[in-house]
């Protein structure tokens, strides 16, 4: 066994895990990863990065079969699915050899295997059922995510019930897929196999989809899937499926009268649960509530000189939170006076399906719920020159200001492109501007995030081009 002395070691390489490392490694810390399958983790190699690049595929297919709007035309349109799905996966690996190489290029030592506290400050290192290594660190930091969670009596076996894993990488269009939960990875989903051709069913326990979104939002979400042919059933539960040899009888319940609906393929989206599992937690003061690590304001754990960031702490379950988190905690651990904790109301969310949706901050219901005096604009994409000229013309930009203060509380969008105008939100909220710095703002034309000034201005009876 190798015994090697680090200033911090990190067990987890995904998107929390190695921005730590390499933030740390800036700081002047000698730095390890240990990770058990690829670099990038989950959300690079089969989370948000793959799952955008079969969406983008879909999304060309789609205009391909809308081609005459616009004055053009082609014929045979078909897609070769082997194709599709290798681009993805060539997408994710150059990425992680891309996270690899960043490693190299700052000093970050890397550990492959699975790594577990081995008592105060030490790592061992395992893998193959063998230990390889024991490190030793003054910070250990675990960011080892999350996986799908899981139904008992319905647990995916990646044939005829699949994870996000088994729907990246499909070796045939099924022709009928029923999505178990709306939230943005069941949506994604549901969205990139119901514009490939697939008859899509989603339910739904909630009583809407994307739950976490603003009301309004979620409403025009299910009126613009339905409107491509998806079944949205929302207030129903799944009881129970029974697998054929090449399809699946799923029974739900909806208003207590049940249905069996016969499908080829089951997505099982239903949330996640922390990695907590085999980490050396007994015996330590790590506290661990409902799957995750109970952390501080600075992602400390209750074990002095343990930390933990990203999915493996709770919610918001977001690469890009798992990220910022990570830097704003070796920050912190290496003193550095202009560090601030993370509020979370600040983070951006995006959810990738077609159309778009995004968001930041409160929604409107929140915000009344808080006894806010609040100011709601509204603009849709119909009155957008270059929503129209792209031939997007359905959506919707929302912004929520406090009436007094003027405070930007919240934004919500749903249409072409919102999953990068998002951000210039969450730049307004985080810098605490106001509405007159948005309305003073100037927008270029013609571009859709004039939509965005154009809201705000609604809010308070300045609208313009509505």
């Amino acid at each position: 066994m190798t015994e090697t002395n680090f200033d911090v070691v990190v067990i987890g390489g995904g998107p929390g895990g190695y921005v730590t490392a390499i933030r740390a490694a800036q700081l002047g810390m000698k730095t390890a990863v240990v990770e058990r399958e690829h670099m990038g983790g989950i959300c690079l190699n089969w989370g948000c990065i793959p799952t955008k690049a079969l969406l983008r595929s879909s999304e060309i297919y789609h205009l391909l079969h809308n081609l005459e709007s616009f004055g053009l035309s082609v014929k045979d349109i078909k897609f070769d699915l082997a194709k599709v799905v290798a681009r993805s996966r060539g997408v994710a690996s150059q990425l992680s050899k891309g996270v690899s190489g960043l490693m190299k290029k700052n000093k970050v030592t890397v550990f492959d295997g699975h790594g577990k506290l081995a008592g105060k400050g030490k790592v061992i290192v395992d893998k193959d059922g063998k230990t390889v290594s024991e490190l030793t660190g003054k910070h250990i930091i675990l960011a080892t995510g999350a996986r799908a969670r899981t139904i008992p009596a319905m647990e995916p076996d990646g044939k005829l019930v699949w994870t996000y894993k088994e729907a990246m990488v499909p070796t045939e269009m099924p022709k009928s897929l029923l999505v178990v939960g709306s939230g943005a990875i069941g949506i994604e989903f549901a969205s990139f196999y119901r514009t490939m051709g697939a008859e899509v069913t989603v339910v739904e326990m909630l009583d809407r989809i994307l739950p976490v979104e603003d009301e309004e939002i979620s409403k025009l979400a299910q009126k613009s899937f339905e409107k491509q042919g998806m079944k949205i059933l929302t207030s129903t539960n799944v009881k129970g499926l029974k697998k054929g040899s090449n399809n699946v009888t799923v029974t739900i319940e909806k208003d207590g009268a049940s249905t069996d609906i016969t499908v080829d393929r089951v997505i099982m989206a239903i949330g996640i649960v922390g990695n907590v599992e085999n980490l050396g937690l007994e015996g330590t003061k790590i506290k661990v509530d409902k799957t995750h690590v109970v952390v501080d304001k600075w992602s400390a754990t209750g074990e002095p000189g343990v930390y933990a960031i990203g999915d493996l702490t709770g919610p918001p379950w977001l690469a890009h939170k798992a990220s910022h988190e990570g830097v704003i905690c070796i920050e912190k651990i290496a003193g550095q006076k202009d560090v601030h904790p993370l509020n979370v109301k600040n983070i951006p969310g995006c959810t990738y399906c077609w159309p778009q949706v995004a968001s930041v901050g409160m929604t409107e219901k929140a915000a009344r719920e808080a006894k806010k005096d609040i100011k709601v604009g509204r603009f849709q994409f119909i009155g957008n020159g270059k929503a129209i000229a792209l031939g997007e013309p359905e959506g919707l930009v929302k912004t929520i200001f406090d009436a007094k203060t003027g405070e930007l509380l919240g934004a919500h969008m749903i249409g072409a492109e919102v999953t990068e105008m998002i951000q210039g939100y969450a730049i307004a909220r985080q810098m605490e501007g106001t509405e007159l710095d948005l309305m003073h703002t100037v927008f270029p034309h013609p571009t859709l995030s004039e939509m965005m000034h154009e809201s705000t201005l609604d809010a308070f009876g300045k609208v313009i081009h509505m």
